[in-house]
């Protein structure tokens, strides 16, 4: 019997959590088919263009969205007959829309959600714009206190540095159409910790054998930009070209931005400064309620959420997980 052209599994997000690991590990299985684009962002949509977004750089990026079900479908068809098909789009969790859409389509999905501690998730978030040049704001508590002005302006989601980290709200949205069984929560610490195993917990839960896949790629960590001259000369450099880069095909403007980042960080390495204790002590409050919520959902704790110590980056908490593991 011939399957219809649709996915059985979707990563469904949290952004900056983990989800591009998670994407490229399962990616390497013989079992498993992804897409490509990694994120076709098809049931952000409703059968029509995307919305007309308008923070820097959102134009340019919806040029690859994928908005027509028959072109969602054609991203599916060379997967063999008995692999596994998913594809990754990390803003599927936060959108209530695409939960009820998403489950009208595909009635029988399996939905994986990692969640990070929502603080280090919206810094992560912040300094990735930063660092692309996108972000005019070089001060990560000023940017977040923004989140209202720029979604009355339209900006896209990704900006929602408070919105896209309260993942108890979209959990419980989210079992209103979906089965709870058919939603496997993840957290990020898993894959930093032991990627081989949470990489099986993912496989087990799609049904794949386990064990296929040794390691885990690193996520997409930015060479840290400094503020200064740099981002002050370079980043609206890079805004402007980002905004003539939606009359182009996508893959130009990527091409051209490389350079002008690269000169953002200065040839700098992809360390960052960890978010102070005292930012975190004053962040904690807009994440309090739905912390509890999200442990009252899953029947697990998430108190370290509130702690005022920063885990830091992706490669610093692995280093430290590396050195934890090596014998003494």
């Amino acid at each position: 019997m011939t399957r219809s052209p649709r996915p059985d599994f979707l990563v469904i997000g949290a952004p900056k959590a983990g989800t591009t690991a998670l994407h490229s590990a399962l990616r390497q299985h013989p079992e498993v088919f992804t897409t490509t684009p990694k994120e076709p962002k098809y049931f952000l949509c409703d059968d029509a263009p995307p919305p007309d977004w308008r923070g820097p750089g959102d134009r340019h990026s919806q040029q690859e969205w994928i908005w027509r079900w028959d072109q969602y479908e054609r991203l599916f068809e060379l997967a063999g007959s008995q692999q596994q098909r998913g594809e990754s789009t990390p803003f599927y969790l936060w959108s209530r829309s695409a939960h009820q859409r998403i489950a009208e389509r595909l009635p029988d999905v399996r939905l994986i959600a990692v969640v990070r501690d929502p603080i280090d998730r919206a810094y992560s978030n912040w300094m990735h714009l930063w660092c692309d040049g996108l972000e005019p704001v070089g001060d990560f508590e000023e940017a977040f206190a923004r989140q209202q002005e720029r979604m009355a302006a339209g900006w896209a989601p990704f900006w929602r540095y408070a919105g896209l980290g309260r993942y108890g709200e979209q959990l419980q949205h989210l079992y209103r159409y979906v089965d709870r069984e058919r939603v496997l929560v993840m957290r990020y610490r898993e894959l930093v910790d032991d990627p081989q195993a949470a990489v099986d917990k993912a496989c087990t839960f799609l049904g794949i054998t386990p064990g296929l896949v040794e390691e885990i790629p690193r996520d997409n960590s930015r060479a840290y930009v400094e503020p200064g001259w740099r981002p002050q000369v370079f980043g609206p450099v890079v805004r402007v070209g980002a905004k003539l880069g939606q009359f182009v095909p996508p893959e130009i403007w990527r091409r051209a931005s490389v350079p002008l980042i690269a000169q953002l960080s200065g040839g700098g390495e992809a360390h960052r400064p960890k978010l102070a204790a005292e930012a975190r002590e004053r962040l904690i409050p807009h994440f309090a309620d739905d912390i509890a919520l999200l442990a009252e959902l899953t029947g697990e704790s998430f108190d370290e959420w509130l702690s005022s110590e920063s885990r830091g980056s992706f490669l610093e908490r692995k280093r430290l997980s590396d050195s934890l593991s090596e014998p003494a």
